[in-house]
């Protein structure tokens, strides 16, 4: 198992707005498409920090989903274009992860 943590900076007033959109489009596609979301999270220290986590068997899991999520049409037309205004893509973080031997998250 590889996991993704994805950290983005929301842009300000924004952050409801983008987990609306997390929550009804986004995750609810991505998960459609056999992508394995962990969890979703806001901080509790500030208003623009968005956090999550996804979770793939393999490498090649990991590709072949990215390519049906990011290469679909739906995603070019109707997602995208979306999530511009409400983050900002140069502060995006992912940290690839792998669990540790008797971590519960496997």
């Amino acid at each position: 198992m590889l996991f993704e943590l994805r950290q983005y900076t929301i842009n300000e007033g924004k952050r409801e707005q983008f987990v609306k959109l997390m929550e009804e489009q986004i995750i609810p596609f991505q998960t459609a498409q056999g992508m394995t979301i962990l969890g979703s999270f806001i901080s509790e220290e500030d208003d623009n920090t968005y956090v999550w986590i996804r979770r793939f068997h393999s490498e090649e899991e990991r590709e072949r989903l990215y390519d049906a999520v990011y290469n679909s049409d739906h995603w070019k037309n109707d997602i995208a274009p979306q999530v511009g205004d409400m983050m900002s893509r140069d502060s995006i973080s992912v940290r690839r992860l792998e669990a540790t031997p008797r971590s519960p998250i496997q």
